[in-house]
């Protein structure tokens, strides 16, 4: 199938973490995933989507509580990832899409824990990296992080930082003021 140039899919990602290295046997995991979609046309922020993923091989620490305000009862009622990456893939054709996350942790946590659980990875090979773009549309000297991006924007940061659904619309305001002229 052609790729399709009409949407970019934004993705942010949560994922359980600790003050220090992981409890032993346990690894980072998806816990919740946010998108939002941007129209390339008009440049429009559009649909919003939050999914909460229910980890295998790790728990919710009191740490990760207190970055994403999610509680290991919330993830405990989330979809398996598998689930999570099938739904992406067939509700947003992710595999024919473009898609963007801010910094390059999210495309790289989505490849380890897809190959880790042998799920097929959801998306296609285009991934836009907003932070760089970010830093060379603006001529930086280095990246910068989504609020100090915001802010040099003078956007307001909308939602909460560190829930994914509302990093995912933060990050597609930025990625729509970069496809503007």
């Amino acid at each position: 199938m052609a790729k399709r140039l009409d949407q970019v899919i934004v993705i942010d990602l949560e994922a359980t973490c600790w003050e220090g290295p992981p409890p032993p046997g346990e690894e980072n995991e998806i816990i919740e995933v946010g998108l939002c979609l941007v129209d390339v046309a008009s440049g429009e922020r559009g649909e919003r989507w939050d999914l909460l993923v229910r980890p295998e091989r790790s728990r919710v620490s009191d740490f990760c509580t207190r970055l994403t305000a999610l509680t290991p009862e919330q993830v405990a009622g989330g979809v398996s990832f598998a689930e999570a990456c099938r739904q992406i893939t067939t509700r947003y054709a992710a595999k024919d899409r473009a898609w963007a996350s801010y910094g390059d942790y999210d495309r790289r946590q989505f490849e380890r824990q897809c190959q880790a659980a042998s799920v097929p990875y959801p998306f296609g090979p285009t991934h836009l990296n907003v932070k760089t773009l970010f830093a060379l549309r603006h001529g930086l000297p280095r990246e910068v992080g989504m609020t100090e991006a915001l802010a040099r924007l003078q956007r307001p940061l909308e939602g909460t930082h560190h829930r994914a659904g509302d990093d995912a619309w933060n990050t597609a305001g930025i990625l729509s003021d970069l496809l503007r002229p």
